[in-house]
């Protein structure tokens, strides 16, 4: 009999050192964070037999846990389903850093939270660990099980050392992703600086910087609006909306709209839901659009604002601080743009003013000579014809200078 027992004992040990083996494995693989929880999730299933597994991760920017895998099929509820820090069993484990193991009903314990999408919530058996990095809780596993079921001390324990394990390897995805973001944010950010030196004209930069700012910031909608010459008003000039009533809405009044704050402080401004702002004028349309969240931020150069960039999500979305710090930048850039793009629209005037002001001179000069007119009457000539014919000064000119070409 005790040799069976050893066997069973020495059966168990491997099958233990196996598990920590591809849990290290796994520590040192790419840094694919949904890779990684999928493959915890898969070993933790396989290893204690459960009807359930899911990981939380914590949120750091929203101070929250998210539902980030499961063993069962939420692709629905995956990234969206949240528990505050000490909500639920599951948050109580991760704001005390201790792991809670329940044989039945789970359901009834008092720090348990009913979630009516997971019905894994009816389960019987619950077993809930942290994932730990540096001492400090980042995530909580979770295992379920349909009927009563006894966590083994040592099933409890192998767990607590895979969330310790995993706990370094989950940041260093997290950080890599994150620095992925950052990188594709910059190249976009290039894109927007590519165009303040390049010679397009002033509605190609505008169309380009919403696109581009709509993929970086994954935005149902990003629009700019420009005050008019008086400084009352804001009109849209760009977007990507392929909505033609979003395209066509009316200019907003700088001291009466929402955009208008934007540009009266300076800074900017967001909103959780415009269709329940009341200081948004459209909310209608919103609704129409299926806009929610809005991110608006002024567009300032030489400490003056000269518009607003807004960008909309068509779910709730809290924006972040770096989200925010990376839609000023595109939005300061873009009113660099616009005022580099006004100085080459005005020095492209001056320089067709000056040609027509010399060509009409040499066409008076030929008048005058050939008409025998004085100066001011040369000059009358050509006004009338252009008037008559509804031509420029400068048609009429060029056409006065070829005759006179032709008669030589």
């Amino acid at each position: 009999m005790s040799t069976t027992k050893n066997t069973r004992l020495n059966i168990s040990q491997t099958e233990e050192l196996k598990i920590l083996r591809t849990i290290t494995d796994i520590t040192s693989s790419e840094f694919d964070l949904t890779w990684i929880l999928k493959e915890v999730v898969k070993i933790v299933t396989e290893m204690t037999k459960a009807d359930s597994v899911f990981i939380y991760l914590f949120d750091q920017k929203k101070e929250n846990l998210v539902l980030m895998a499961s063993k069962t099929p939420h692709m629905k509820e995956l990234g969206k389903i949240t528990l505050q820090a000490g909500e639920g069993i599951t948050g109580w484990v991760a704001k005390e850093s201790r792991p809670v193991a329940i044989r039945e009903n789970a359901y009834q314990d008092p720090r348990f939270k009913n979630l009516d999408v997971l019905p894994e919530d009816r389960y019987e058996a619950f077993l809930s660990v942290p994932v730990l990095y540096k001492g400090k809780t980042i995530g909580v596993i979770n295992v379920q099980h349909k009927r009563p079921h006894t966590y083994a001390s040592r099933t409890t324990a192998l767990i607590q050392t895979i969330g310790k394990l995993i706990g370094g390897v989950i940041e260093n995805a997290r950080l890599y992703e994150d620095t992925k973001q950052k990188a594709s944010q910059f190249d976009s950010l290039m894109k927007v600086s590519q165009t303040i030196t390049s010679e397009k004209y002033l509605d190609e930069i505008l169309n380009l910087i919403v696109v581009v700012t709509a993929e970086m910031l994954n935005s149902k909608i990003c629009s700019v609006m420009l005050l008019d010459e008086r400084g009352e008003e804001l009109a849209i000039k760009a977007t990507q909306s392929l909505s033609e009533e979003y395209r066509k809405k009316p200019n907003l009044k700088v001291k009466t709209s929402l955009s208008g704050t934007v540009i009266q402080s300076r800074k900017p401004v967001i909103v959780e839901d415009v269709r329940q702002e009341a200081r948004y004028a459209y909310r209608d349309l919103a609704v129409k659009e299926n806009l929610t969240s809005m991110l608006a931020v002024p567009m300032i150069v030489k400490d003056k604002a000269i518009g607003v960039i807004s960008v909309y999500t068509k779910n709730p979305h809290s924006f972040t601080n770096e989200e925010t710090e990376a839609l000023q930048l595109v939005a300061n850039q873009a009113a660099v743009a616009v005022e580099n793009t006004k100085l080459m629209e005005e020095s492209l005037k001056a320089k067709e003013a000056l040609e027509t002001r010399k060509l009409v001179e040499r066409a008076k000069g030929i008048l005058m000579r050939m008409n025998t007119l004085g100066e001011e009457a040369a000059y009358r000539l050509i006004h009338k014809k252009s008037m008559d014919s509804c031509r420029s000064m400068k048609d009429i000119a060029e056409s006065i200078i070829l005759m006179d070409e032709f008669r030589k």
